[in-house]
């Protein structure tokens, strides 16, 4: 074993990954054991206990897997064919749901890394996930009138991508994109307007790559997705986010929306089964449809509580920045008042005022959010003021108005975005929280703040009834902050190598 083999290993993305999915891996399954034995009673769940041998029996050939890459790093500098053979099978494990495994299994199985294929599975993952379940609906009295048409749909979009997968894994992409990939692209492409991101950004790397000639536009695309693609934990977030999106968007035609808002007094508190696989609440609402469509909720009050302050935070901050001396003092006193007072607490006296509903919530949460994103913006802006670029557009009479919005602010930018990503978290955080104490959405809409109110006060009977939300939530805020921290590594330009 030599220096630069252990160099080797501690530098492999491959080895870090398939670690990190052994960890999450191992990680259900005590959670799964957790559920499946109850120790006052001494007895063991089937159902439970199934789960849970599925995944210690995936984390064993994860742990196999993660010995043969390190061996095979230390002692060849290289992954060996039959570690990646054994990959292959380990791609059995997305039928019982361990996604984890399943993507780094995908990605073991090309040699050479690529933006697309990456793409590609995750974009069948997503679809798969979202199959799987909208399938437990069939375990319901009845279904959709839309359900067969909707589940044919999205069996026929993982064909497709299937197919895409298996051709990208035989083909270099950066070669040149073959006519077939091409118009495969324009499909994907399409199928990424259901909900599932990945197609659209899929599709455009196709067809753009297939049609650009400016080599300076492909080699930015690849820099930030190859940085992206790389970065296992801002994979798992975008997985998550575009997940809940698609999921929210196949909803309409797989799930039963009466089934989330109707009451049921003959299944009150029924403990998680086939039919109601999260339980009912003490309504008889099954929990499990009121988290699905509880997700558009969160997710739109979430990003529209998120893109409202950054527009007007940025543009405040970006006049602020460049209109120095009496225009600076004046905006930026103004909302220094606005930012002495605290964001949560302006809210609850805004929907104290107007009243409880989705509009005023998304109000009350953008309106303490700006003063942050003017301040960045601004700090931003002072910065990019002082380059050369800029006073050379001075210099030759630009438009003031043109200098800021089409030079300053487009290179100012990405340090907002990166913002915006890990502060949305906190966005749905407070959504909910201020759901939970009755000051959020109606209370007769599922929103998982709702949800987990109700849960809250069966914590000792109907535990399940709090957990599945508080799951949900800690998932996709942990989602955006993963997605936040791959943004920052991508975006920022002194991470380079």
């Amino acid at each position: 074993m030599t220096t630069q083999q252990e160099f080797a290993l501690k530098q492999s993305q491959v080895y870090k990954n398939a670690s990190f999915s052994l960890f999450l891996s191992i990680a259900l399954s005590i959670i799964f054991f957790l559920n499946a034995y109850d120790f006052a009673e001494g007895t063991w769940s089937l159902v439970w206990g199934i789960v849970m041998a599925t995944y210690f029996i995936t984390s064993i050939l994860q742990g196999a897997i993660v010995l043969l890459i390190k061996r095979d790093l230390l002692t060849f500098g290289a992954i060996q064919n039959r570690t990646r053979l054994l990959s292959g099978v380990q791609l059995l494990s997305l039928f019982v749901g361990n996604i984890f495994t399943a993507a780094f299994a995908f990605r073991m199985l090309k040699k050479k890394d690529s933006i697309e294929y990456t793409l590609a599975y995750y974009m069948f993952l997503t679809q798969f996930v979202i199959f799987a379940i909208s399938f437990f609906n069939l375990f319901k009295p009845y279904v959709s009138n839309l359900f067969i048409p909707s589940m044919t749909l999205l069996i026929l979009a993982m064909v497709i991508e299937l197919i895409l997968i298996i051709i990208l894994s035989r083909t270099d992409v950066e070669q040149g994109v073959k006519p077939l990939l091409k118009w495969l692209g324009v499909v994907i492409f399409l199928i990424g307007f259901t909900g599932n991101f990945f197609g659209l950004i899929l599709g455009y790397s196709l067809v753009m790559k297939s049609i650009s000639s400016n080599a300076s536009t492909i080699d930015k695309w690849n820099k930030f997705w190859i940085s992206m693609t790389n970065n296992f934990t801002a994979m798992l977030g975008f997985l998550f986010i575009f997940l809940m999106f698609a999921l929210s968007m196949a909803s309409y035609g797989t799930f039963v929306s009466s089934f989330s808002t109707d009451n049921d007094y003959n299944a009150l508190l029924l403990e998680p089964s086939l039919a109601h696989p999260f339980g009912t609440d003490n309504f008889g609402r099954d929990v499990f449809s009121r988290i699905v469509f509880g997700a558009r909720i969160s997710l739109v009050v979430g990003l529209l509580t998120t893109v409202i302050p950054l527009v007007i935070g940025g543009f405040l901050g970006a006049i602020s920045g460049y209109y120095q001396k009496s225009v600076d003092n004046i905006i930026m006193r103004l909302l220094d008042v606005l930012y002495a007072v605290p964001g949560i607490l302006l809210a609850i006296a805004i929907i104290a005022a107007f009243g409880s509903s989705t509009i005023n919530l998304i109000i009350a949460l953008s309106v303490g959010s700006i003063p942050t994103y003017a301040r960045t913006m601004r700090a931003n802006v002072l910065m990019v003021s002082n380059l050369e670029y800029v006073e050379a557009a001075k210099a030759l009479g630009e438009n003031e108005w043109k200098i800021i919005f089409k030079q300053i602010v487009p290179n100012a930018f990405a340090p907002m975005i990166v913002k915006a990503s890990l502060t949305i978290g906190g966005a749905v955080i407070a959504t909910s929280s201020l759901s939970f104490l009755g000051l959020g959405v109606e209370p007769h809409i599922p929103e998982w703040g709702n949800i987990l109110k109700i849960g809250s006060m069966y914590l000792e009977t109907n535990p399940y009834l709090a957990i599945f939300p508080g799951i949900a939530i800690i998932l996709l805020v942990l989602s955006f902050n993963f997605l936040g921290d791959g943004l920052r590594d991508a975006l920022d330009p002194k991470l380079d190598l």
